[in-house]
């Protein structure tokens, strides 16, 4: 298999973490005998520094070029002075819109080992596993106006816009994902108050009808912040729109007991796709040797498993990422009971240690039989 992906490191820890990603695909692709070609571009804060745009020309052709993109981190304190149209975080909001990735994917399961870390019961976290899907290309993040009015200034404006398409298109993705799992979708708004809910609602029950097999309900945003926390487990699916997906997918991360475990994928019609971890840039942290890396590694099986159709690949990895840390390996973010803590090259090594050994008995046991 040949296949062209974009890396942009981008900033903080973002180039640390993606070193670890680059190093286990390219284990990945010898162990399988894949072709997998790596070609770098700047974002964020980067390309300000380099360019004083935060999405250069040159990256996002890269990036319409290739098969599927991963993106390490953007932003930081250095560029907090700057205006908000050139900001790190808008190179990373024009990517999303440019490439058309309109399905956010966060996947959030308990990982045994750290369930002690989980500021919820165990009782509570131990059977997650659910799959959040947020719209990324409307509402409030991409109104028209957004803008401060009167004389001082004194009244800010966002709009909310959603066109049916949009809505149709990330449900539709939805209830393909939940066919493939649990067969449950929740639909989250807030279609007591607004006009957009009450749309987004009609629009999910209408596609509804094309998934028999799928069980549907609705839920208010407030009521699942709060089932999130009280009862995780009874969700599967969730879909909901930008703004809620953004909060509820962050809250959601701190189940497991850390966000640097979290990977996401950025999704649009065909099988391209952009992947990045859920942590930030932590730059207080960069070139220390103590970025987790694993959020990032695990958004790299993501793309193995959506855009390239590996799934044996990716399994792998996740595979890689368990037996690590139930041999009690951690990086400093991670508070296992008992255990070791390494640093980020470390950890990287482990994983692509615990892939080789896996290959080794793969192989062994083909030979036998």
């Amino acid at each position: 298999m040949n296949k062209r992906i974009a890396v942009l490191p981008g900033d903080g820890i973002g180039p640390e973490v993606m070193s670890g990603a680059v190093r286990v695909l390219q284990e990945i692709s010898d162990c399988f005998h894949h072709n997998f070609i790596f070609e770098e571009g700047l974002i964020g804060g980067s390309a300000i520094d380099e360019y004083g745009n935060p999405l250069p020309e040159s990256t996002l052709n890269l990036c319409k070029e290739s098969d599927a993109i991963l993106l390490g981190a953007v932003g930081g304190p250095k560029w907090d002075s700057i205006s908000q149209s050139i900001r790190p975080e808008q190179g990373l909001l024009k990517l999303r819109k440019e490439m058309g990735l309109f399905a956010n994917l966060r996947p959030v399961s308990a990982f045994q080992p750290l369930i002690h870390a989980s500021t919820l019961k165990k009782e509570v976290v131990e059977n997650v596993d659910l799959l959040i899907v947020r719209e990324l290309t409307g509402g409030l993040y991409f109104g028209e106006p957004s803008e401060r009015r009167g004389e001082n200034k004194e009244t800010a404006i966002d709009t909310l816009v959603y066109h049916l398409h949009e809505i149709e298109r990330v449900v539709e993705k939805a209830f393909q994902l939940a066919r493939k799992r649990r067969k449950k979708v929740t639909s989250v708004d807030k279609a007591n108050v607004l006009e957009s809910s009450r749309m987004w609602r009609e629009v999910v029950n209408q596609v509804a009808k094309k998934y028999p097999d799928v069980i549907v309900e609705h839920m208010l945003v407030d009521s699942t912040a709060m089932q999130l926390i009280y009862r995780p487990e009874q969700f599967d699916v969730i879909v909901t729109e930008n703004l809620f997906g953004d909060i509820l997918s962050d809250e959601a991360s701190m189940i497991t007991g850390s966000l640097g475990m979290l990977p996401s994928a950025s999704l649009r019609s065909d099988l391209v796709g952009l992947y990045e971890p859920v942590h930030g840039s932590a730059p207080d942290i960069a070139g220390k040797n103590q970025a987790n890396p694993l959020g990032m590694i695990l958004s790299a099986a993501l793309m193995l498993k959506y855009s390239f159709g590996l799934d044996k690949e990716a399994n792998i990895i996740e595979e890689a990422v368990m037996n690590t840390l139930n041999e009690g390996y951690h990086t400093g973010d991670l508070n296992l009971e008992h255990g070791k803590q390494i640093g980020t090259s470390e950890m990287i090594n482990k994983i692509i240690d615990s892939i080789n050994e896996n290959q080794a008995i793969t192989g062994i046991l083909t030979a036998y039989i």
